[in-house]
């Protein structure tokens, strides 16, 4: 028992130090480019290299192994290419570009600690679930690993569906200023953000038969209060505060949880 706690935070020691290297690289692109928003396309290739990195360095390549690391190339890739297209042509994203003007002289160090790294560390965290898998060498697979597949699909289903359907409404000049509020849109006002939690709690479940459910916790935890509390819903919320077509969609719309729209009265 001793010695399998000790390789698990082994793992996550050397995995820590991985994505360190990681986010430095990243860094340093992104000061090339001059553009930090590079970040957000590293985000899910981070946590592709993460899967592999421990997958390989366990060497045990188990069936539950296999599975979770193929989601989360699925995800990772699929998120990586949608945001590297969203941007193109579009220069540092309007956050980014903020922040840099904030920051003034120090906007290179800052850069590196309150977007780079700090992005790393909670990378590492949402990440757990994956190491704790990765270490195990239990064979074979549960009804817990079948449910947290079918969760995550549901999740992939929402996220991968809803950006799509965002992707076809911008490309639409005649959408301009305007409002997405059909598809999936018509029952959340974030459905992506809500695809995304459910979709790390799929994953939490397929590592719980892996052990160390107590560790893996943190990671759904962590992802859904930042979706709904940090940089997801309350950040966009913010952005479309005051404009009256968001308003009239809001009063009608769940920010988050999918249902269907309240009927508003004209009065």
């Amino acid at each position: 028992m001793h010695a399998h706690l000790s390789f698990m935070l082994s793992l996550i020691a050397l995995s820590a130090l991985f994505v360190l290297i990681f986010v430095s690289f990243l860094f340093i692109f992104a000061q090339i480019k001059k553009d930090n928003s590079i970040a957000d396309i590293g985000w899910g290739i981070g946590f592709m290299l993460i899967a592999l990195f421990t997958l390989f360095y366990s060497g045990n390549f188990s069936n539950r192994q296999l599975l979770l690391t193929s989601m989360i190339f699925l995800w990772g890739f699929r998120l990586a290419v949608y945001i590297f297209q969203r941007n193109q042509g579009k220069g540092e994203d309007y956050r980014y570009r903020q922040w840099r003007e904030q920051w003034g002289k120090h906007a290179v160090w800052r850069a590196f600690l309150q977007v780079f790294l700090l992005q790393g560390a909670i990378m590492l965290v949402i990440a757990l679930p994956i190491v704790v898998v990765n270490h195990s060498d239990l064979k074979g697979l549960t009804p817990l690993d079948f449910l947290g597949l079918a969760v995550w699909l549901m999740g992939f289903y929402f996220e991968s569906v809803s950006d799509y359907q965002m992707s076809v409404f911008k490309k639409n000049p005649a959408n301009k200023g305007k409002i997405i509020q059909h598809g999936l849109w018509k029952y959340s006002r974030h459905p992506n953000y809500f695809g995304e939690a459910v979709m790390w709690w799929g994953i939490f479940l397929v590592s719980i038969s892996a052990g160390a459910w107590w560790l893996s916790i943190f990671s759904p935890l962590l992802m859904t209060f930042l979706l709904l509390k940090v940089s997801g819903v309350a950040m966009l919320e913010k952005k479309y505060e005051g404009n009256p077509e968001f308003e009239a969609y809001a009063r009608k719309t769940n920010a988050f949880i999918p249902w269907k729209p309240k009927t508003v009265s004209s009065e």
